[in-house]
Protein backbone atom coordinates (compact mmCIF):
# COMPACT_ATOMS: atom_id res chain seq x y z
CA UNK A 1 0.00 0.00 0.00
CA UNK A 2 1.52 3.31 -1.09
CA UNK A 3 1.12 6.57 0.89
CA UNK A 4 -1.46 7.74 -1.66
CA UNK A 5 -3.41 4.49 -1.32
CA UNK A 6 -3.23 4.68 2.48
CA UNK A 7 -4.54 8.25 2.41
CA UNK A 8 -7.53 7.04 0.39
CA UNK A 9 -8.00 4.12 2.78
CA UNK A 10 -8.17 6.46 5.79
CA UNK A 11 -10.60 8.66 3.89
CA UNK A 12 -12.82 5.64 3.21
CA UNK A 13 -12.77 4.83 6.93
CA UNK A 14 -14.03 8.35 7.66
CA UNK A 15 -16.82 7.93 5.09
CA UNK A 16 -17.83 4.59 6.58
CA UNK A 17 -18.03 6.13 10.06
CA UNK A 18 -20.20 8.93 8.71
CA UNK A 19 -22.42 6.51 6.76
CA UNK A 20 -22.81 4.37 9.88
CA UNK A 21 -24.01 7.42 11.79
CA UNK A 22 -21.14 7.23 14.28
CA UNK A 23 -19.58 10.53 13.17
CA UNK A 24 -21.49 13.61 12.07
CA UNK A 25 -18.96 15.58 10.02
CA UNK A 26 -18.33 16.72 6.48
CA UNK A 27 -15.96 14.20 4.91
CA UNK A 28 -12.70 16.01 4.03
CA UNK A 29 -11.45 16.02 0.45
CA UNK A 30 -8.12 14.46 1.40
CA UNK A 31 -6.25 13.01 4.36
CA UNK A 32 -2.54 13.55 4.90
CA UNK A 33 -0.39 10.64 6.09
CA UNK A 34 3.20 11.22 7.18
CA UNK A 35 6.08 9.50 8.90
CA UNK A 36 5.32 9.08 12.63
CA UNK A 37 6.51 11.93 14.81
CA UNK A 38 8.15 11.78 18.27
CA UNK A 39 6.28 9.30 20.43
CA UNK A 40 4.67 7.69 17.39
CA UNK A 41 5.11 4.21 15.97
CA UNK A 42 4.41 2.16 12.88
CA UNK A 43 4.96 3.07 9.23
CA UNK A 44 2.72 6.13 8.91
CA UNK A 45 0.69 8.50 11.05
CA UNK A 46 -2.23 10.87 10.51
CA UNK A 47 -3.83 13.61 12.60
CA UNK A 48 -7.22 13.33 10.86
CA UNK A 49 -8.96 12.55 14.17
CA UNK A 50 -7.74 15.83 15.65
CA UNK A 51 -9.03 17.69 12.61
CA UNK A 52 -12.48 16.09 12.83
CA UNK A 53 -12.91 16.28 16.62
CA UNK A 54 -14.28 19.82 16.83
CA UNK A 55 -16.79 19.58 13.97
CA UNK A 56 -17.86 16.16 15.30
CA UNK A 57 -18.32 17.56 18.81
CA UNK A 58 -16.36 14.67 20.32
CA UNK A 59 -12.93 14.22 21.96
CA UNK A 60 -10.21 13.56 19.39
CA UNK A 61 -9.28 10.26 21.09
CA UNK A 62 -12.87 9.03 20.63
CA UNK A 63 -12.76 9.95 16.94
CA UNK A 64 -9.40 8.18 16.59
CA UNK A 65 -10.78 4.99 18.20
CA UNK A 66 -13.78 5.02 15.84
CA UNK A 67 -11.45 5.21 12.84
CA UNK A 68 -9.04 2.72 14.39
CA UNK A 69 -11.73 0.01 14.46
CA UNK A 70 -12.51 0.51 10.79
CA UNK A 71 -8.89 0.62 9.69
CA UNK A 72 -7.99 -2.59 11.53
CA UNK A 73 -10.42 -4.50 9.32
CA UNK A 74 -8.71 -3.27 6.14
CA UNK A 75 -6.50 -5.55 4.06
CA UNK A 76 -2.86 -4.46 4.06
CA UNK A 77 -3.01 -2.83 7.50
CA UNK A 78 -1.34 -4.87 10.24
CA UNK A 79 -1.94 -2.62 13.25
CA UNK A 80 -3.30 0.81 14.24
CA UNK A 81 -2.25 2.47 17.50
CA UNK A 82 -3.74 5.67 18.95
CA UNK A 83 -1.14 7.90 20.61
CA UNK A 84 -1.14 11.33 22.26
CA UNK A 85 -4.27 13.42 21.82
CA UNK A 86 -5.53 11.23 18.98
CA UNK A 87 -2.85 10.47 16.40
CA UNK A 88 -3.44 7.31 14.37
CA UNK A 89 -0.21 5.32 13.92
CA UNK A 90 -0.57 2.76 11.16
CA UNK A 91 1.58 -0.30 10.54
CA UNK A 92 1.27 -1.87 7.12
CA UNK A 93 1.85 -5.40 5.92
CA UNK A 94 5.27 -6.66 4.92
CA UNK A 95 4.90 -5.25 1.39
CA UNK A 96 4.75 -1.58 2.50
CA UNK A 97 8.29 -0.66 1.48
CA UNK A 98 7.96 -2.70 -1.71
CA UNK A 99 4.92 -0.74 -2.88
CA UNK A 100 6.55 2.55 -1.95
CA UNK A 101 9.71 1.84 -3.94
CA UNK A 102 7.68 0.58 -6.89
CA UNK A 103 5.71 3.82 -6.91
CA UNK A 104 8.83 6.00 -6.75
CA UNK A 105 10.61 4.12 -9.52
CA UNK A 106 7.46 4.19 -11.66
CA UNK A 107 6.90 7.94 -11.27
CA UNK A 108 10.58 8.86 -11.37
CA UNK A 109 11.55 12.40 -10.46
CA UNK A 110 7.86 13.36 -10.58
CA UNK A 111 7.16 11.32 -7.45
CA UNK A 112 5.32 13.61 -5.05
CA UNK A 113 3.79 15.71 -7.82
CA UNK A 114 0.04 16.26 -7.96
CA UNK A 115 -1.79 13.82 -10.22
CA UNK A 116 -3.11 16.66 -12.36
CA UNK A 117 -3.72 20.41 -12.46
CA UNK A 118 -5.66 22.01 -9.63
CA UNK A 119 -7.98 24.99 -9.76
CA UNK A 120 -5.41 27.17 -7.98
CA UNK A 121 -3.98 30.25 -9.70
CA UNK A 122 -1.22 31.82 -7.61
CA UNK A 123 0.36 35.15 -8.62
CA UNK A 124 3.79 35.71 -7.08
CA UNK A 125 5.82 38.90 -6.97
CA UNK A 126 9.14 39.95 -5.51
CA UNK A 127 11.40 42.99 -5.12
CA UNK A 128 14.37 43.47 -7.43
CA UNK A 129 16.81 41.55 -5.21
CA UNK A 130 18.75 38.43 -6.13
CA UNK A 131 17.65 36.19 -3.26
CA UNK A 132 14.00 37.16 -3.65
CA UNK A 133 14.12 36.33 -7.36
CA UNK A 134 15.75 32.92 -6.77
CA UNK A 135 13.30 32.02 -3.99
CA UNK A 136 10.36 33.06 -6.17
CA UNK A 137 11.71 30.98 -9.05
CA UNK A 138 12.02 27.85 -6.87
CA UNK A 139 8.65 28.46 -5.24
CA UNK A 140 7.02 28.69 -8.66
CA UNK A 141 8.51 25.31 -9.60
CA UNK A 142 7.23 23.70 -6.39
CA UNK A 143 3.74 25.20 -6.73
CA UNK A 144 3.51 23.96 -10.32
CA UNK A 145 4.52 20.47 -9.14
CA UNK A 146 1.43 20.57 -6.92
CA UNK A 147 -0.84 21.40 -9.85
CA UNK A 148 -1.13 25.16 -9.41
CA UNK A 149 -0.95 27.67 -12.23
CA UNK A 150 1.64 30.30 -11.33
CA UNK A 151 2.50 33.74 -12.65
CA UNK A 152 5.64 35.51 -11.43
CA UNK A 153 6.43 39.23 -11.47
CA UNK A 154 9.45 41.29 -10.41
CA UNK A 155 9.22 45.02 -9.76
CA UNK A 156 12.01 45.69 -12.30
CA UNK A 157 13.68 43.80 -15.18
CA UNK A 158 16.14 41.16 -14.04
CA UNK A 159 19.86 41.71 -14.16
CA UNK A 160 20.99 39.67 -17.23
CA UNK A 161 23.71 38.12 -15.07
CA UNK A 162 21.03 36.63 -12.79
CA UNK A 163 19.31 35.04 -15.75
CA UNK A 164 22.50 33.58 -17.20
CA UNK A 165 24.23 32.48 -14.00
CA UNK A 166 21.26 31.46 -11.86
CA UNK A 167 18.76 30.22 -14.44
CA UNK A 168 15.90 32.37 -13.14
CA UNK A 169 13.02 33.64 -15.21
CA UNK A 170 10.07 35.94 -14.54
CA UNK A 171 6.79 36.23 -16.42
CA UNK A 172 6.26 39.99 -16.02
CA UNK A 173 7.87 43.18 -14.68
CA UNK A 174 6.67 46.45 -13.21
CA UNK A 175 3.60 47.18 -11.10
CA UNK A 176 0.71 44.80 -10.53
CA UNK A 177 -2.32 45.00 -12.75
CA UNK A 178 -5.06 46.46 -10.55
CA UNK A 179 -7.61 43.92 -11.82
CA UNK A 180 -5.46 40.89 -11.06
CA UNK A 181 -5.79 38.64 -8.03
CA UNK A 182 -3.78 39.73 -4.94
CA UNK A 183 -0.20 38.58 -5.23
CA UNK A 184 1.87 36.70 -2.69
CA UNK A 185 4.98 38.83 -2.21
CA UNK A 186 8.18 36.79 -1.86
CA UNK A 187 10.39 38.85 0.42
CA UNK A 188 13.07 36.79 2.20
CA UNK A 189 15.89 38.43 4.15
CA UNK A 190 18.22 39.74 1.39
CA UNK A 191 21.68 38.41 0.72
CA UNK A 192 24.31 40.38 2.69
CA UNK A 193 25.43 43.58 1.03
CA UNK A 194 28.77 43.25 -0.72
CA UNK A 195 28.46 39.50 -1.34
CA UNK A 196 28.38 38.02 -4.82
CA UNK A 197 26.39 34.77 -4.95
CA UNK A 198 26.90 34.56 -8.72
CA UNK A 199 30.58 33.81 -8.15
CA UNK A 200 29.60 30.49 -6.57
CA UNK A 201 28.08 29.22 -9.82
CA UNK A 202 24.46 28.31 -10.40
CA UNK A 203 24.05 25.27 -8.16
CA UNK A 204 25.97 26.47 -5.10
CA UNK A 205 24.52 29.98 -5.36
CA UNK A 206 20.94 28.74 -5.55
CA UNK A 207 21.53 26.39 -2.62
CA UNK A 208 23.10 29.17 -0.54
CA UNK A 209 20.03 31.33 -1.15
CA UNK A 210 17.38 28.61 -0.79
CA UNK A 211 18.58 26.37 2.04
CA UNK A 212 18.17 28.91 4.88
CA UNK A 213 14.64 29.77 5.98
CA UNK A 214 13.31 32.99 4.51
CA UNK A 215 13.68 34.85 7.80
CA UNK A 216 17.37 33.86 8.11
CA UNK A 217 20.19 35.74 6.41
CA UNK A 218 22.04 33.49 3.94
CA UNK A 219 25.79 32.92 4.13
CA UNK A 220 27.43 33.55 0.77
CA UNK A 221 30.84 31.91 1.18
CA UNK A 222 33.02 29.32 -0.52
CA UNK A 223 31.86 26.74 2.05
CA UNK A 224 29.08 25.86 -0.42
CA UNK A 225 31.72 24.69 -2.92
CA UNK A 226 33.80 22.40 -0.72
CA UNK A 227 33.41 18.66 -1.26
CA UNK A 228 33.22 17.41 2.30
CA UNK A 229 30.59 16.34 4.79
CA UNK A 230 30.27 19.78 6.37
CA UNK A 231 28.63 21.02 3.14
CA UNK A 232 24.94 19.94 3.02
CA UNK A 233 24.72 20.46 -0.75
CA UNK A 234 27.70 18.16 -1.26
CA UNK A 235 26.11 15.47 0.93
CA UNK A 236 22.89 15.58 -1.08
CA UNK A 237 24.62 15.43 -4.46
CA UNK A 238 27.13 12.85 -3.24
CA UNK A 239 24.36 10.57 -1.96
CA UNK A 240 22.61 10.83 -5.34
CA UNK A 241 25.84 10.12 -7.25
CA UNK A 242 26.54 7.10 -5.02
CA UNK A 243 23.13 5.59 -5.81
CA UNK A 244 23.80 6.00 -9.53
CA UNK A 245 27.26 4.42 -9.16
CA UNK A 246 25.73 1.45 -7.34
CA UNK A 247 23.33 0.88 -10.23
CA UNK A 248 26.25 0.85 -12.67
CA UNK A 249 28.30 -1.49 -10.46
CA UNK A 250 25.34 -3.84 -10.00
CA UNK A 251 24.90 -4.01 -13.78
CA UNK A 252 28.56 -4.98 -14.08
CA UNK A 253 27.89 -7.78 -11.59
CA UNK A 254 24.93 -8.97 -13.62
CA UNK A 255 21.97 -7.95 -11.47
CA UNK A 256 19.56 -5.05 -11.20
CA UNK A 257 17.09 -3.58 -8.75
CA UNK A 258 13.96 -5.43 -7.68
CA UNK A 259 11.74 -3.80 -5.02
CA UNK A 260 11.34 -5.91 -1.91
CA UNK A 261 10.76 -5.56 1.80
CA UNK A 262 13.64 -3.57 3.32
CA UNK A 263 13.31 -2.18 6.83
CA UNK A 264 15.31 1.04 6.83
CA UNK A 265 14.75 4.56 8.16
CA UNK A 266 15.08 6.09 4.71
CA UNK A 267 11.83 4.43 3.56
CA UNK A 268 9.75 6.55 5.95
CA UNK A 269 11.49 9.69 4.71
CA UNK A 270 10.78 8.77 1.09
CA UNK A 271 7.14 8.16 1.98
CA UNK A 272 7.04 11.63 3.54
CA UNK A 273 8.33 13.35 0.38
CA UNK A 274 4.87 14.14 -1.11
CA UNK A 275 3.84 15.79 2.16
CA UNK A 276 7.04 17.85 2.24
CA UNK A 277 6.37 19.12 -1.27
CA UNK A 278 2.78 19.98 -0.38
CA UNK A 279 3.90 21.82 2.77
CA UNK A 280 6.67 23.68 0.95
CA UNK A 281 4.04 24.87 -1.52
CA UNK A 282 1.41 25.71 1.11
CA UNK A 283 3.83 27.65 3.31
CA UNK A 284 5.66 29.22 0.35
CA UNK A 285 8.90 27.81 1.79
CA UNK A 286 11.38 26.12 -0.60
CA UNK A 287 13.79 25.80 2.33
CA UNK A 288 11.60 22.99 3.70
CA UNK A 289 12.36 20.92 0.61
CA UNK A 290 16.08 21.70 0.81
CA UNK A 291 16.31 20.56 4.42
CA UNK A 292 14.28 17.43 3.65
CA UNK A 293 16.77 16.47 0.94
CA UNK A 294 19.63 16.75 3.44
CA UNK A 295 17.74 14.45 5.83
CA UNK A 296 17.12 11.89 3.06
CA UNK A 297 20.78 11.98 2.02
CA UNK A 298 22.01 11.53 5.58
CA UNK A 299 19.64 8.57 6.05
CA UNK A 300 20.48 6.74 2.82
CA UNK A 301 24.28 6.99 3.00
CA UNK A 302 24.64 4.34 5.77
CA UNK A 303 22.57 1.90 3.65
CA UNK A 304 24.78 2.09 0.57
CA UNK A 305 27.76 -0.04 1.72
CA UNK A 306 25.40 -3.00 2.19
CA UNK A 307 23.84 -2.85 -1.29
CA UNK A 308 26.40 -4.80 -3.32
CA UNK A 309 27.56 -8.36 -2.57
CA UNK A 310 30.90 -8.63 -0.78
CA UNK A 311 33.67 -11.05 -1.50
CA UNK A 312 32.32 -14.36 -2.81
CA UNK A 313 28.70 -13.45 -2.06
CA UNK A 314 26.19 -13.98 -4.84
CA UNK A 315 23.57 -11.31 -5.59
CA UNK A 316 20.45 -12.16 -3.62
CA UNK A 317 16.88 -10.85 -3.37
CA UNK A 318 18.04 -8.76 -0.41
CA UNK A 319 20.75 -7.10 -2.51
CA UNK A 320 18.23 -6.38 -5.27
CA UNK A 321 15.75 -4.90 -2.77
CA UNK A 322 18.42 -2.71 -1.16
CA UNK A 323 19.49 -1.51 -4.60
CA UNK A 324 15.88 -0.63 -5.45
CA UNK A 325 15.53 1.34 -2.21
CA UNK A 326 18.81 3.15 -2.92
CA UNK A 327 17.66 3.97 -6.46
CA UNK A 328 14.38 5.28 -5.07
CA UNK A 329 16.27 7.55 -2.67
CA UNK A 330 18.45 8.79 -5.53
CA UNK A 331 15.33 9.50 -7.56
CA UNK A 332 13.82 11.59 -4.75
CA UNK A 333 17.09 13.50 -4.33
CA UNK A 334 17.33 14.22 -8.06
CA UNK A 335 13.69 15.29 -8.27
CA UNK A 336 13.97 17.56 -5.26
CA UNK A 337 17.15 19.23 -6.52
CA UNK A 338 15.49 19.77 -9.90
CA UNK A 339 12.62 21.65 -8.22
CA UNK A 340 15.22 23.87 -6.55
CA UNK A 341 16.81 24.50 -9.95
CA UNK A 342 19.96 22.55 -9.04
CA UNK A 343 21.61 19.81 -11.10
CA UNK A 344 22.05 16.28 -9.73
CA UNK A 345 25.11 14.87 -11.57
CA UNK A 346 25.52 11.11 -11.81
CA UNK A 347 29.20 11.45 -10.97
CA UNK A 348 31.09 13.84 -8.69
Amino acid sequence: MTPVELSRTVLRAVRRAVDDGVLSVAVPERVVVTAPGPGGCGDYATNVALQLARPAGRPSVDVAEILQARLLSTDGIRDVVVTGPGFLNISLGDTASTALVEEILRRGTRYGYANGPSADFIPLSCPHEVRAVVVMDALGRILRSQGAAVRTRCEAPLDPRWVGALGVRVDAYGTQDSVSLPEFVVRPVPAPAGTAPLQLGRDAARWALLHPAGHDRPRITDEHLVQRESNPLFRVRYAHARTRALSRNAADLGFDAEPGDVRHDVAALLADHPRVLAQAAAHRAPDRLARHLVTVADAVLPLLPAVLPRGAEKPSATHRARLALAEAAGTVLAGGLSLLGIDAPDQL
